[in-house]
């Protein structure tokens, strides 16, 4: 049977063997996947040795950078991005690298949550691997303008610089952001330690500004619970990002798309109970 993984480190959490589980009974494909727990010291002889026989992996934290480096081609928002969380082995047995978090982020948005990027005032925050991953796919909405916000400025305004061809994106300080915006994405870590962004309460605009965590768990993140105090039209998780991205490597894999609404409603009710 054909296998893929989902390699990581930690990786015991990982809902991608469920999801994909799902798609795969969904579509009548025959397929295994399971987690693997990949050395932090030996990825690239971990996932050459599942290559073997394998087909395809994911690939999730902290070893996107890792794979970007494996993959003897990438895919252009791969290349662009610097990370791959998308392996596939090709005919000739080589690997092809690709980057679906951007793809999965927008798909969430727009068709899950049924936001309009375009002309939209968007902030992103945090400037790390996530951001550089959602940058493109973002900026190709058409939004009117997307601000790279972080506590290092120099980080955000290398990524600016990075991608200032494709859009209408800049570079802030936390500290300098004190106008709403439209769309507010939390890129950082911080919700993992029960943290937030230093953001001010201004940046929403009341009934107005939706907030997106790009984490998720059982209860509302605290950026989310932040959000909904100061009264955002919506505070949402990144859940479905999760089950998009994932839907993106099952068609690249098999050429079939499964259907992702079932599938994020299964989801969200194992979650809750």
């Amino acid at each position: 049977m054909d296998s893929y993984v989902v390699f990581g480190n930690p990786i015991g959490h990982s809902k991608s063997p469920v999801i994909h589980r799902l798609f795969a009974e969904q579509t009548g494909e025959q397929l295994s996947y399971t987690t693997l727990l990949a050395p932090l010291e030996d990825f690239d002889n971990c996932a050459l040795g599942f290559f073997t026989s394998g087909l395809g992996a994911n690939v999730t934290v902290p070893f996107k950078e890792e794979a970007y480096r494996l993959a003897d081609r990438l895919t252009e928002r791969a290349q662009r991005a610097g990370a791959v969380n998308l392996l596939s082995k090709l005919d000739d047995g080589t690997l092809l690298g690709d980057n679906s978090d951007g793809e999965g982020l927008v798909r969430d948005l727009t068709v899950n949550y049924g936001l309009q990027l375009a002309g939209q005032r968007i902030l992103l925050l945090g400037a790390g691997g996530a951001v550089r991953g959602v940058l493109e796919p973002l900026l190709e909405q058409g939004p009117a303008a997307l601000v790279i916000a972080n506590r290092t400025l120099d980080k955000a305004e290398l990524l600016a610089q990075a991608f200032a061809e494709l859009g209408p994106v800049t570079a802030a300080g936390f500290e300098e952001l004190t106008e709403p915006f439209d769309l507010i994405i939390n890129a950082t870590s911080a919700s993992l330690a029960g943290d937030l962004p230093p953001i001010a309460a201004s940046l929403i605009k009341p009934g107005v500004t939706h907030c997106y965590d790009m984490m998720y768990g059982k209860e509302p993140t605290p950026f989310m619970r932040w959000a909904s105090e100061h009264g955002a039209a919506a505070a949402l998780d990144g859940f479905g990002m999760l089950v998009e991205q994932a839907a993106v490597a099952f068609e690249f894999w098999r050429g079939v798309r499964p259907d992702t609404a079932p599938v994020l409603k299964a989801l969200r009710e194992q979650l809750a109970r």
